[in-house]
């Protein structure tokens, strides 16, 4: 098969708080797991994703603290960045909306769009809190939700029914800031003619083969219920500013509109730091080129219709090729929210598991077609049943053996015979259905295939018996351990975009260095490394 080339947008954080395991799952998390792979496969991958610094959570959260919402970017980018080593994520580029480049991304992207006629300017309503004479944004105001009656909605969505709201959509509003009733007053923004696009996304959303079906009929559904213009300026002083100076001072972008527009700013400034400014064209005007978003379901509407209309009202760029949003992570029942704090923190996770124990117990739990509860005694049932026994026992057994029997040396094996080849082509199956689970994003399953290749290699160990053929029969067991060694290197090669930090301890182990998809050769007469324990057992 040809190179592909292949954007792996991640969705942006809000630099307002700890990301806790339902974001790690909804899209963190996948997005690692399919770089890996697509690399490993030899396609040419860039991964980007940022800290989202103009989000409303975090000036609501330095109003809390009586801190500059500057002193909460910096001290949660911070914490991000650290996870992400922590977990070996593979990052092309990692950055924040609060670059000057990404700045002028955000106020080119506007011009071109108000240029084309697909920005004007309206009179609106917004919701005013007369007690501190102070429009408020969207999330500054809470109520009921008009849809499910849901009474902690915020004023730009509802965490209950995911639908996405106007503040004035809202049953009994109340400001955040002092809970007083917000009243509506009239003030003039910058409005995306989202109404302008509705045909030609329906177009392309019924032309889109292979998408999760939840995604595909929530976004129909938006269409269905008729696309309304929306605003993309607020009475603000936090964000990027507004190339045009006509809405006077105190008004600056809104984050819904810029914060999508980092997956372009970001590919751009990759390319810049890699000394080649132009080098993010191959990844967004190529029309052969791929580009797959890992989001939350929360987060659809904004990755289906709004930056599709964007990027069509800008032209020339590539529109999404998959976005494989994953449902939510419940804990013990309740829906994890970072605002409520609902649920465990990255940071708590790390303290407790190791890095791959934990992407291995996240991994084969993800939400990929229905909502998923997560509790702390399913991560170690996790680990301890399939990571550590069926897997870690098998490498850390066989290298064992290898070096009890045969110096640590791969033994020259005899003639395969049909058991020995029964199990090397069951291997090589599972790396093709491995392969096709991950190209469509089918991550839990890509995984589940791998794990079941294992499972055979121990089953394959268990009949072959070289514990006790070794006092009777050295040939057969060199035999049995080298095909064995074969296996393990196969099901290291399925298993090394979840567990990158191990993967790399089985190759060092086996004594190869090819980290491409696929069975590595581990040829007689290698001399392999000391078998040490890969994962702890979790107490």
């Amino acid at each position: 098969m040809s190179r592909r080339t292949i954007l792996v947008a991640v969705a942006w954080p809000y630099a307002s708080g700890s990301r806790h395991l339902g974001h790690l799952a909804g899209a963190y998390l996948p997005a690692d797991i399919y770089a890996r792979y697509q690399r490993s496969a030899g396609n040419d991958v860039l991964m980007v994703s940022g800290s989202d610094v103009h989000g409303t959570p975090i000036t609501v959260r330095a109003d809390e603290e009586g801190v500059t919402p500057q002193e909460i970017v910096d001290r949660y980018h911070g914490e991000f960045l650290d996870h992400w080593e922590k977990l070996g994520f593979s990052w092309d580029l990692f950055t924040s909306t609060g670059t000057e480049n990404h700045h002028a991304v955000t106020r080119d992207m506007f011009m071109r769009l108000y240029e084309n006629g697909y920005i004007d300017k309206r009179i609106t309503s917004q919701m005013f809190d007369p007690s501190v004479e102070r429009f408020l944004p969207d999330r500054y105001v809470e109520g009921t939700c008009p849809h499910c009656d849901y009474t902690d909605a915020r004023g730009d969505q509802c965490d209950n029914c995911g639908r996405t709201l106007d503040p004035v959509d809202l049953i009994d509003p109340r400001s955040k800031l002092t809970g007083a009733t917000p009243e509506q007053r009239e003030t003039e923004h910058f409005f995306l003619r989202l109404s302008a696009f509705a045909e030609r996304l329906r177009e392309w959303l019924e032309s889109r083969e292979g998408w999760r079906k939840h995604v595909l009929n929530f976004s129909l559904g938006w269409l269905d219920e008729g696309l309304h213009d929306r605003a993309i300026t607020r009475d603000i002083d936090w964000g990027v500013e507004i190339p045009i100076d006509d809405l006077g001072p105190g008004k600056r972008i809104y984050v819904w509109f810029d914060a999508v527009i980092g997956y372009l700013s970001a590919s751009k400034e990759w390319a810049t730091r890699q000394g080649d400014p132009d080098a993010w064209r191959a990844w967004w005007e190529d029309p052969n080129a791929e580009s797959v978003y890992f989001i939350g379901k929360d987060n659809v509407p904004f990755h289906t219709i709004i930056w599709p209309s964007i990027l069509m009202g800008y032209g020339g760029l590539n529109l999404p090729t998959d976005v494989p949003a994953n449902n939510f992570v419940t804990f013990r029942g309740s829906q994890a929210s970072a605002s409520r704090g609902v649920g465990i923190t990255i940071g708590e996770a790390l303290e407790t598991y190791e890095p791959d124990a934990l992407r291995y117990a996240i991994a084969a739990i993800l939400p990929e077609s229905a909502d998923v509860d997560l509790t702390e005694d399913e991560l170690g049932r996790r680990i301890n049943e399939e990571l550590v026994a069926t897997w870690g026992n098998l490498v850390n057994r066989v290298v064992a053996m290898t070096h009890r029997y045969f110096g640590g040396t791969v033994p020259e094996p005899g003639e395969l015979d049909s058991e020995d080849e029964s199990l090397l082509a069951a291997i090589d199956a599972a790396l093709v259905e491995a392969a096709g689970h991950f190209d469509a994003v089918r991550l839990r399953q890509a995984l589940t295939t791998a794990m079941a290749a294992a499972q055979e290699a121990n089953t394959y160990l268990s009949s072959r018996e070289p514990w006790k053929t070794a006092k009777t029969d050295p040939e057969r067991t060199g035999t049995t351990l080298f095909v064995a060694l074969q296996a393990i290197g196969a099901v290291n090669s399925a298993l090394a975009p979840y567990l990158p930090f191990t993967s790399g301890s089985v190759r060092d182990m086996l004594g190869v260095s090819d980290t491409s998809w696929g069975r590595p050769q581990v040829s007689p007469g290698t001399a392999l490394g000391e078998a040490v324990p890969l994962f702890q057992k979790v107490e």
